[in-house]
């Protein structure tokens, strides 16, 4: 049993106890009211006062059941808009019996529940309850409501209190990279300073450095992390060991865990493709050791090279660049995506193997035939596509990797040619503001009220002059950054609308000149005054070593984007790597 696999291996574990109620993605839902969720098509039944009791005795029973399966406690889901919470809150409940109306009403139902699985399961069976430090929604609890619910569950018999933030359902960014670390600390520590059990940070903390200060600081008496152990399952022996620099941490991007969830995907992890998938991809040396050059230090390159290591393999890696990383260096200066914590575990893993690192080479064909070498792997990655534009190469015209590594810095005015992840990255990196980064920036333009006591936590966001003037473009007539995740993206295109600006789809372009970048949109002429206009209109392999292998006899490897230039794709280009090292 899994119980006893945790027990075994000195551990406790809890099973949390979840009812969907609104959020139920079958046919046949229900919640406290027939109110439907954004979120989802269907439309709930409420539950009669009958069912709300059976519903108090299901909880119950549940918790017992835990109990002799050999769980030490139980977690009951209380937050992130759950029936628990489509009770406690107006915008979801408009009941009229004795769970309506008053706040004393609305939170009957969870306490209720407390009190039920308290009796069932007895005084030495531990009851986590995870509620809402912050609603995040209009109609949701104040700050001055969610005291009064953390006292009246600890009164109840909850021995714990674990702290959710946000409804799936609310406009603000919860657990996204665009999050800044432990951006939800105070909602925290005022759940802590109004009860005497323990409490418990989440969201956004993915170092044991960070936890720690947590602790110290008296914002929380535990910590709970979820995505960082997808990231780096020794994460907890790494850092009590002292080797916290060889924790993989997790970079919240969401687009191997939630979004693969979202999609009906078993969960997996961007840094870690292996999260979940340990059966297919097991620990251990392959067959035969060979000796392999990687071509290439990117995402691709890096985690190829270091897996094939880990199988017992003899590993040379090639990178034409003074250092590693490749478009991983361009992704990191986007503000939030913390792709320099990726480098900086790759780095310390190639510091602590036998894989002869050579940077600032560029190895070519003869220098491969004459390495004798077992297996060939090309990761040389992409360079950007240059689009068959009148004027493509005026002076105005800058590439997305000039702009992102720094090397050329646009005017205040700018058009942008391509509204796919890179486009919006690059609009994310040109306006964001040099004081616009930090917790209170963040909580500030995304409306967030410091102290809580606005409805659902929430007032009207403040707005932040830009330093430029930007316009994006794309080509297609389809919605634009289509292919951004589905767990971030409707984020970074709100942030960018909330910045004033404007995308353009269904766009001709017509030519580049002094005066900026003249198109088609809607059948009529149009010309975007710009200082600059840049290039984010794909990529294209670098991959031509391979031909020159081949007439030397040696069939090569293609991974990552010299494999296929589909934007800047870390998750395929990690996994891809990470498949073909096993697969030598």
């Amino acid at each position: 049993m899994v119980t006893d696999a945790v027990h075994d291996a000195g551990g406790l574990i809890c099973l949390q106890i979840l009812h969907a109620g609104r959020y139920s993605k079958q046919d046949g839902l229900v919640g406290a009211s027939d109110i439907p969720s954004p979120i989802n098509r269907r439309k709930p039944r409420a539950l009669s006062t009958a069912e709300v009791e059976h519903t108090v005795e299901s909880f119950a029973n549940c918790a017992a059941l835990a109990r002799e399966a050999g769980y030490d406690g139980v977690e009951i889901m209380g937050s992130e808009g759950y029936l628990i919470t489509q009770f406690t809150a107006t915008r979801t409940n408009n009941r009229s019996d004795k769970y309506g109306g008053s706040l004393e009403n609305r939170l009957r139902f969870p306490l209720e529940v407390v009190r039920a699985t308290r009796a069932r399961v007895g005084p030495d069976f531990m009851i986590f309850f995870r509620m809402s430090a912050l609603d995040l929604v209009e109609g949701g609890l104040n700050a001055e409501e969610t005291l009064l619910q953390a006292r009246a569950l600890e009164a109840a018999g909850v021995d714990v209190l674990d702290t959710g933030v946000g409804w799936h359902e609310a406009r603000v960014p919860t657990i996204g990279y665009m999050v800044p670390r432990a951006a939800w600390r105070d909602a925290t520590a005022r759940i802590k300073s109004a009860v005497k059990i323990p409490v418990v940070a989440t969201n956004r903390i993915n170092t044991p450095e960070l936890a720690e200060e947590l602790l110290q600081q008296g914002v929380a008496d535990l910590v709970s992390l979820a995505r960082p152990f997808l990231a780096d399952s020794q994460f907890v022996l790494k850092a009590e060991q002292g080797r916290a620099d060889e924790i993989n941490t997790c970079v919240a991007c969401n687009q191997a865990c939630l979004d693969f969830l979202f999609r009906n995907k078993v969960a997996s992890c961007l840094v870690n493709p292996r999260a979940c998938r340990e059966t297919h991809f097991p620990v251990g040396k392959a067959a035969r050791a060979k000796r392999v050059a990687v071509v290439g230090a990117g995402a691709a390159g890096l985690s190829c090279a270091i897996t094939a290591f880990e199988r017992g393999h003899e590993v040379t890696l090639y990178e034409a660049n003074d250092a590693i990383g490749g478009q991983l260096n361009l992704a990191k200066q986007v503000p939030g995506k913390e792709f320099s914590e990726t480098l900086r575990y790759f780095r310390t893993r190639l510091d602590r193997s036998t894989v002869r690192t050579k940077t600032g080479h560029r190895v070519g064909a003869d220098e491969l035939v004459q390495g004798a070498y077992d297996a060939v792997v090309i990761a040389s990655g992409v360079r950007p596509r240059l689009p068959d534009i009148p004027g493509i190469d005026h002076p105005k015209v800058l590439r997305y990797d000039e702009v992102l590594s720094g090397t050329k810095v646009p005017g205040k005015r700018v058009a942008i040619i391509g509204a796919g992840g890179i486009g919006f990255d690059v609009a994310e990196y040109l306006s964001k503001s040099k004081g616009g980064a930090g917790t209170q920036a963040f909580l500030a333009t995304w409306g967030v009220d410091t102290l809580g006591m606005g409805d659902g936590g929430l007032v009207a966001p403040v707005t932040v002059e830009q330093q430029r003037s930007i316009v994006m473009l794309q080509r297609k007539p389809t919605p634009p950054g289509k292919g951004l995740g589905a767990t971030t993206g409707w984020a970074i295109r709100m942030e960018l609308a909330r910045r004033g600006i404007p995308v353009l789809t269904g766009v001709s372009y017509q030519r580049i000149d002094d005066e900026g970048l003249h198109i088609l949109h809607e059948g009529q002429p149009q010309l975007i005054a710009a200082d600059h206009v840049i290039l984010c209109a794909g990529q294209e392999p670098v991959n031509a070593l391979r031909a020159e292998l081949a007439t030397r006899g040696i069939e090569a490897t293609l991974i990552g984007g010299a494999e296929r230039a589909e934007e800047i794709d870390a998750l395929r280009a990690v996994d891809q790597g990470m498949q073909v090292a096993y697969a030598l």
